[in-house]
């Protein structure tokens, strides 16, 4: 009978309706970490450490000044002119041979750049700042003129910064007579010199090197970082060189035809400020304006301030986008604030370097993972709409509704 009794249904499993037990936090020290208190301070301990490690890294940059900027000078150098190299060096031109001939010719360059300078601008520092401190004065006669009132104690203390910028040694003769004499400069143009020249003969070498501690992708990725690098500085360099020719011819035969003087030593610091973004261009321009006030009055000093604003917006809206391409894609605050710690860490130098640097580093970042693939911080994590009036993601507010 056992061969026909019915066997039993498989019985499901009681399932267990206690509610789940909540793991407690770990007890002691461990566990004051553990919530969001100690979470936060974590964080804080790991900033606080990379602010630490940043705060080193700077001071010692400050303190090896002789040696670092010569070497970023002449890394920023070679990626200008690293394409005349590789040129010479495609129509069978020896490597030594090639880097010897651009050197040169940088040299010759920046020899005749040199003697420019101290030929139009050095000679003529004098009566140039004369002028301008003239016309300081006259355009603070003008302003007290005002139906309105302007503190006299504002424009006094204006006029004393304006005096001793211009009256200082920083400025003028002094700056290249009192540092061409000093030990400082002829090391550091030496040391220039020698690590440019390696830079042009050995420079993907020199870095095949540093990347041997790195395999598979981190090695990849380090080659991207040395070529948008490089790529990202000659680029600047030489677009920042073409604006800056562009600039000093248009608004000297600007200057030429309205019968400014000193036009000369006025478009080679047009030149030479166009490497200073945004201020640069103008203190030229007020520059230029000051010496026209003096010189032949204000009519023509509006027509010189009307000249600078066309030539650099024209720069800003139709050169600079053809000549500098993605190079430069930096917004105006990054810049202002790059180049104001450029400023603070190392002077007129430090204005110099910045701006490019800081390209650099963020054309680095959009290469970080991938050819065109940013690090993952840089990513563009939703659709990202802002309103022109300031409501964000607010379609109808006038701000743009993404696609699908």
């Amino acid at each position: 009978m056992a061969l026909f009794a019915r066997r039993p249904r498989d019985v499901a499993p009681r399932r267990d309706v206690r509610p789940p037990v909540a793991p407690q936090p770990p007890r002691g020290a461990p566990g004051l970490w553990s919530d969001g208190l100690g979470r936060a301070g974590t964080r804080s301990v790991q900033v606080l450490a990379v602010l630490a490690l940043v705060a080193v890294a700077v001071l010692a940059v400050t303190q090896l000044t002789l040696v670092v900027i010569p070497v970023l000078i002449a890394l920023v150098l070679a990626a200008a002119i690293s394409p005349l190299v590789g040129a010479l060096r495609r129509r069978g031109v020896p490597p030594l041979l090639a880097t010897w001939i651009a050197l040169v010719a940088l040299v010759a360059v920046l020899a005749g750049v040199l003697w420019l300078v101290v030929r139009a601008v050095v000679g003529q520092w004098g009566t140039l700042r004369d002028q301008a401190l003239e016309g300081f004065d006259e355009l603070q006669r003008y302003v007290q003129g005002l139906p309105f009132e302007v503190g006299e104690e504002q424009l006094q203390s204006v006029r004393e910064s304006v005096t001793g910028l211009l009256q200082s040694d920083a400025v003028g003769s002094g700056a290249i007579a009192g540092v061409s004499q000093t030990v400082d400069f002829v090391a550091g143009f030496f040391i220039m010199v020698v690590v440019l020249f390696f830079f042009l003969k050995d420079g993907p070498v020199i870095w095949e090197f540093l990347l041997r501690p790195f395999e598979g992708h981190r090695y990849e990725r380090g080659k991207r970082v040395g070529v948008v690098t490089i790529s990202t500085l000659g680029g600047y360099v030489r677009g920042t060189a073409i604006i800056a020719a562009v600039d000093a011819v248009a608004i000297g035969i600007g200057l030429a035809i309205v019968g400014v003087p000193l036009v000369v030593p006025l478009s080679v610091l047009v030149f030479l400020l166009a490497f200073v973004p945004l201020v640069g261009a103008t203190i030229a321009g007020i520059l230029a304006a000051l010496v026209a006030l003096v010189a032949l009055g204000p009519v023509e000093a509006l027509v010189v301030v009307a000249i600078v604003v066309v030539v650099n917006q024209v720069e800003g809206d139709f050169l600079q986008p053809v000549v500098m391409g993605r190079t430069l894609r930096l917004h105006p605050l990054v810049i202002l604030v790059a180049l104001t710690a450029g400023t603070v860490l190392a002077g007129l130098t430090g204005a110099v370097l910045a701006v490019p640097i800081a390209a650099s580093i963020w054309r680095a970042v959009q290469v970080w993972d991938g050819p065109e693939l940013p690090a993952r911080f840089a990513r563009q994590k939703r659709p990202e709409t802002v309103d022109r009036r300031g409501a964000a993601g607010k379609p109808g507010a006038g701000a743009a509704t993404p696609t699908r």
